[in-house]
């Protein structure tokens, strides 16, 4: 099995609330593509694992993505370590993405720090030919995405380059609501988070139009390249073809 992009991310909703219109973007041009979570998010202020659950799947189905899969590794506690590296390595190897999508290094949750950083491993270590994992009683070959990119949580940073996510916006935004749980409820009895805030949906739309007034389009996600990015000319700069 070889996919073009797999987004990871550490809780159900991270990845669609971060990059779903890339995601729902990348399907239409018939791209393949897998969200993986780390975590059940049994440990959230609002709503089960059950609930959650059921809403990444509907989030998935919405943004036409091939699979989703949950890692079950124990939220609050996403170690870096040599179980938890061969873990994400069997998946790469498993579904050999040209492309990972991670969070950012720089985070408000700890979670997300030490999800990139298993990430960040894992990419490295899985190229590697001495560093055997098995799964389904077969030995894996290595392989290493070509590239990593990073999406935009809660802390800022100065983009990479911004994708265009004009024409998937309303698409994104379905998805998102399929987590209802996590959002305002005006009659719900839990305890109040950031993302349960009246305004929390709206300053999601806020920063998509700044993102997109950046590149000069209506709606934009951010993104972060470690490494310098490779271009195959100034064509593929340019955004508008016509």
């Amino acid at each position: 099995m070889a996919i073009d992009i797999l987004a990871i991310g550490a809780h159900p909703d991270d990845v669609d609330l971060t990059c779903g219109g890339t995601l729902a973007k990348a399907v239409g041009d018939g791209r393949s593509v897998v969200i993986a979570d780390l975590t059940r998010g049994e440990l959230g202020t609002r709503g089960t694992p059950e609930i959650r659950a059921r809403e990444a799947a509907q989030a998935a189905s919405i943004l036409g993505v091939a699979e989703r899969r949950n890692l079950d590794l124990p939220d609050g506690n996403i170690e870096v370590s040599k179980e938890n590296v061969r873990t994400v390595m069997t998946l790469l190897r498993e579904l050999r993405p040209r492309i990972i999508i991670i969070p950012h290094s720089e985070e408000r949750h700890p979670d997300h720090v030490h999800a990139y950083r298993l990430c960040k491993e894992a990419w490295f270590y899985s190229g590697l030919r001495n560093l055997p994992t098995s799964a389904h009683g077969r030995n894996q070959e290595p392989h290493r995405p070509e590239n990593f990119f990073e999406f935009m949580q809660w802390y800022e940073f100065r983009p990479s380059f911004i994708i265009d996510v004009s024409d998937v916006y309303e698409t994104k935004m379905k998805a998102i609501r399929s987590f209802a749980s996590q959002f305002h409820k005006p009659d719900s009895t839990e305890p109040p988070t950031k993302l349960s805030r009246p305004e929390f949906l709206e300053l999601i739309e806020v920063r998509s139009r700044y993102y997109g007034k950046r590149i000069g389009v209506l709606h934009g996600e951010p993104f972060f390249s470690v490494a310098p990015i490779g271009v195959r000319s100034f064509d593929d700069l340019i955004m508008d073809k016509g």
